[in-house]
């Protein structure tokens, strides 16, 4: 994307912005007049009658799918947004304009190399729903031994990639310009994270992507019983196109209907909670677009209550490391361990090593502090992040861009507690799953998983181990005798203690047994 490129798009976004009067929103508080004076004279002749929440509604569909994914997050922050701006832009989680479905249809019919007749039984011509990538129509399959399967079709818009790079690429190009520009810039690595932001985007281009994170996410909830996800038909999956079963629910925005039908919502917060950590830490495989049109809760008698996911087309993944960095951060968050919280950042590198602890505990308190024991009604998570990140700037913090998405999901998931359940204190129904979490980190069964993950390489590595010695000792030569004396020295001590576990266990066994066998002659 040349300079020329980048310009006329650039030229594009003001133009909106001033066509739909969006600059009254921003530029109010502008001391400067001559922005104000240019504002007027660029949008002469336009039309500002709608409500405001219309025109931000309408401009972020005529920008994009990017911008479009941006209104969808701003639409959960009902307590940082006046109402008629959220209500509009909640619009976008399901209502974005549909293309046509001719279009769909041959992209059906070209993805599979099939007539629609020869796939579907029945093809509902009207999308059921329609976002920024995709739109959704309801069909009937035919199935290899001919039952007959209700599910739900996604077809990929077309023209996306072209219209993705072009703002991705102004994206990099305006990124470059606060890192090279702002005091800030390489503490916040825009450009990491617009890379980041790059890599989730085209990999929402790939539908095929997305039927296998479905996939990976209903094998990871299976147990749980708290959340559906669609089983994939993979005969009838394709980059652009995939089938999968039709999830039947309420939309989780829809308050008043859900009420009406009985559903607990204390309880589905809590739930929603719990869904939430697990996929973060327990598994560090989690739903990344948790908007509410991408949420519904079943009425179905067998299911009621339960929550049904839909759209994977970003999910987020952490490491080991990161996931128990952030379980530790969270459990000293819960303990209000301010200090540990503060040596955290400093052991991980966040901040720098000649940071003093007690400065960063004494900020971190200051921030955190006043938001405890509050219900979610008394509480944003959107003002103690940006207290944090004012914080974060006087000690020098770096922006970890893995984590972003994460930021993200946790807004998502307070904005929609926020709608279910004000009461609901976050803090509280967390802790007891962290510390659960936490416990299992350290404990016996962590241990026994660790070497039945480890055993084919241990099984591998011990038949070499003589040889290997063997080796070292020719290699090294008596340079090393020392060394080699003091090894067998440990060994020796090793050795003992090995065999005092091992007679420990088995008079352990064999007490137990004695003691088994007394009792049933006594039965007897």
């Amino acid at each position: 994307m040349n300079w020329l490129t980048r310009f006329a798009r650039g030229s594009y976004i003001v133009f909106i912005v001033l066509r739909f009067g969006l600059d009254q929103l921003v530029l109010t508080s502008f001391q400067k007049p001559w922005l104000k004076i240019i504002a007027r004279i660029a949008s002469l002749g336009r039309n500002l009658s709608a409500p405001r929440g219309q025109r931000l509604r309408e401009a972020l569909e005529a920008l994009g799918p990017i911008f479009v994914k941006f209104g969808q997050v701003l639409s959960t922050r009902r307590d940082l947004l006046p109402t008629d701006i959220a209500d509009e832009l909640a619009k976008l989680q399901d209502r974005v304009p549909p293309f046509d479905a001719a279009i769909a249809v041959a992209t059906i019919e070209r993805s599979f190399g099939r007539k629609l007749a020869d796939i579907f039984e029945s093809f509902e011509q009207k999308p059921v729903a329609s976002a920024s990538i995709a739109q959704v129509h309801f069909a009937t399959l035919k199935t290899k031994d001919g039952k007959l399967r209700d599910v739900a079709v996604k077809v990929l818009r077309p023209g996306m990639l072209p219209v993705i790079d072009k703002d991705l690429s102004l994206m990099r190009m305006m990124a470059g310009w606060v890192e090279s520009l702002s005091a800030d810039g390489k503490r916040l690595k825009p450009m990491e994270v617009v890379a980041e932001f790059d890599k989730y985007l085209h990999d929402e281009l790939d539908l095929v992507r997305e039927a296998s994170n479905a996939a990976q996410l209903r094998r990871n909830m299976a147990g749980l019983n708290l959340v559906m996800i669609p089983e994939m038909f993979w005969d009838f999956c394709h980059t652009e196109v995939i089938v999968m079963e039709r999830m039947t629910g309420l939309p989780i925005n829809q308050i008043e209907q859900l009420k009406a039908a009985g559903v607990d919502f204390k309880k589905l917060s809590r739930d929603g909670v719990t869904i939430f950590f697990t996929q973060v830490f327990r598994d560090g495989f989690f739903h990344a677009d948790m908007h509410p049109g991408n949420i519904q809760v079943s009425l179905e008698p067998d299911t009621f209550g339960r929550y049904i996911s839909l759209d994977f087309g970003i999910v987020g993944t952490l490491t080991e490391v990161d996931k128990d960095y952030l379980a530790n951060n969270f459990a000293a968050f819960f303990r209000r361990d301010y200090k540990r919280v503060a040596e955290l950042h400093i052991e991980s590198g966040w901040v720098p090593q000649a940071t003093r602890v007690d400065e960063l505990e004494a900020a971190i308190r200051a921030v955190c502090e006043p938001f405890f024991d509050r219900p979610l009604k008394e509480l944003s998570l959107g003002i103690v992040l940006m207290r944090l990140f004012q914080t974060s700037r006087r000690f020098q913090v770096e922006i970890q861009p893995q984590l972003v998405l994460l930021q993200k999901t946790l807004l998502n998931i307070e904005g929609l507690g926020r709608q279910l359940d004000p009461d609901l204190d976050l803090w509280a129904t967390a802790k007891p799953f962290l510390e659960k979490w936490m416990a299992s980190q350290v404990g016996p069964e962590r241990f026994s998983d660790a070497l039945k993950d480890q055993a084919p390489r241990y099984a591998k590595l011990i038949p070499h181990l003589p040889r290997l010695l063997t080796d070292f000792l020719q290699r090294e030569g008596s340079g090393n005798d020392a060394l080699i004396k003091e090894l067998l020295q440990e060994q020796k001590r090793t050795n003992a203690l090995l065999q005092k576990i091992v007679y420990g266990a088995i008079g352990f066994v064999v007490g137990i047994a004695l003691i088994t066998l007394y009792l049933r002659i006594r039965l007897w």
